[in-house]
């Protein structure tokens, strides 16, 4: 049932591109939360979902599956319209939710009755079961709304659980696509919500609500560790996953080659400009190896200048326009400051003359490359979130490594050399949550996805992206029972 907010409030959700409105969504507020929260947990205690069997469970979620590719033209349009990345990138994200949601409907159907554990007796029998957690509420961000809902929804619906939702107020759209998705499948009423609203205060109810029992976060880090201690202080389990400073370490011998050069200056540019920056897991840092820093970085900017920006949806466009006026203004400052501070500017650096294909009133910001750029500088500490890329150098591989790892952050990284022996041993050596080896950005369902330091606590994906949206009982049952005579009498 879609109701309207309890305050009768909307809010205009904006084409990034030109700055116009796309559509008119509920503004919620605590209310509408607390409203929400209690059909989850109406639909919980009093409802058969958490009891369903897993077979039907798991029929479900590929429903959705089929539903998301039967749609998938029609999602790929709202996800490229509602954050600016390109109609192709939109396809993309259709095609990974939907592997995503197949993904743990064959996990958990794939799973055994539980782990028995040997209690030393013939005559008891000792297993540790999984249950569901209970309500959980759900935070994502604005860059992949889709995307991050699916990593949330398919393993907490896979569990038994039920759910709040809310978006991000700048991009909701493929999230209430995909809420009417699941009830079109069959998913049995109150077990999944969504609020559309800010985050204060519809995040910061949720995650206080004392009806939810996990709270889980994907956002910025002043946000997340705010809303995570509002959780913890209801003793609730959560998962925060609050962003990266992510290094991309380019060692000469990889490089040694033409195909070798064009590949690493390929895979930099991809790291650093897909979805004009906007991604958590951005190689926004190029740490390059001293000995080819000239070329590499002189490449990387004719390159990067070639770079077709414009509105996602027309044809022929590689990166859009950045979400919102706010992003745009954050870039702007970071890349001044950086500036001030003595980067040398290679490219970029401003806002694009308009055209055809990108209208003056969109928020589009050149893809930049500042060289010279060391660890003090603003820029090189905190997460831009922008089309920015900073440039580094190295000389030994204890240095890159030290360079790679002087971050608070520690969710991604990625190291490029020609050497599997060094590769493999650098990889090994950094404090990241995913490294990729002669590669950036890809990320298969079936691997954890988390980080280090205050890039968050809890995983996503894989085995233990279901773990995180169950509970573990205990149970031993004793097959012989015998008095204790314990005490005496």
């Amino acid at each position: 049932m879609w109701l309207p907010a309890a305050s009768g409030e909307t809010r205009e959700v904006l084409d990034p591109a030109d700055a116009t409105t796309l559509q008119l969504v509920s503004e919620g507020g605590a209310e509408d939360a607390d409203a929400a929260v209690a059909a989850a947990r109406r639909a919980f205690d009093a409802g058969d979902w958490s009891r369903t069997p897993v077979a039907e469970r798991s029929a479900l979620l590929r429903r959705v599956a089929d539903l998301l590719q039967r749609d998938r033209e029609e999602i790929a349009l709202i996800e490229s319209r509602d954050t600016g990345k390109t109609l192709e990138e939109g396809r993309v994200d259709v095609d990974d939710v939907t592997n995503a949601f197949r993904y743990f409907a064959d996990l958990v159907m794939n799973e055994s009755g539980g782990r028995v554990v040997d209690a030393g007796s013939p005559d008891v029998h000792s297993v540790i079961v999984h249950e569901p957690v209970g309500v959980c509420a759900l935070i994502t961000p604005w860059n992949y709304p889709l995307l991050q809902a699916s990593w949330k929804i398919a393993p907490a619906i896979a569990a038994g659980n039920t759910f709040v939702i809310k978006p991000s107020e700048v991009t909701p759209l493929s999230t209430v696509h995909l809420v009417k998705l699941l009830v079109e499948a069959g998913l049995p009423a109150g077990v999944a919500n969504i609020v559309t609203g800010a985050g204060l205060p519809v995040g910061q109810r949720l995650a206080e609500h004392p009806d939810v029992d996990l709270f889980s976060f994907t956002g910025g880090l002043v946000s997340g560790t705010k809303a995570g201690a509002a959780a913890v202080s209801g003793a609730k389990k959560i998962a925060l996953e609050l962003g990266g400073k992510n290094p991309n370490v380019v060692f000469a011998d990889a490089c040694a080659t033409e195909e070798g050069f064009d590949t690493a200056v390929d895979q930099a540019l991809n790291a650093a400009f897909i979805h004009s920056g906007q991604v958590c897991s951005a190689g926004a840092r190029l740490i390059i190896e001293e000995s080819v820093r000239d070329r590499f970085v002189s490449e990387l900017a004719r390159r990067a200048e070639k770079i077709k920006l414009g509105r996602g949806t027309e044809d022929g466009v590689e990166c859009g326009p950045l979400v919102s006026q706010q992003q745009l203004d954050k870039v702007e400052a970071y890349v001044a400051s950086a500036l001030a501070e003595g980067a040398q500017l290679r490219c970029g650096g401003a806002r694009p003359e308009p055209s055809e294909v990108r209208p003056a009133t969109g928020y589009f910001y050149a893809p930049t490359v500042l060289d010279g750029c060391h660890r003090e500088m603003k820029v090189i500490r905190e997460e831009t979130f922008g089309p920015i890329l900073t440039v580094e150098t190295f000389s030994t591989e204890d240095e890159a490594v030290a360079l790679a790892n002087d971050t608070e952050y520690g969710l991604a990284g990625a190291v490029f050399s020609a050497d599997t022996a060094r590769a493999r041993r650098v990889a090994a050596r950094l404090r990241h949550g995913t490294v990729w080896i002669n590669d950036y950005h890809p990320y298969l369902p079936q691997a954890e996805w988390g980080g280090f330091g205050k890039s968050g606590i809890g995983r996503e994906l894989g085995p233990a992206g279901l773990d995180e949206y169950r509970e573990s009982k205990h149970i031993y049952e004793n097959l012989r029972p015998e008095p204790v005579r314990w005490f005496a009498g």
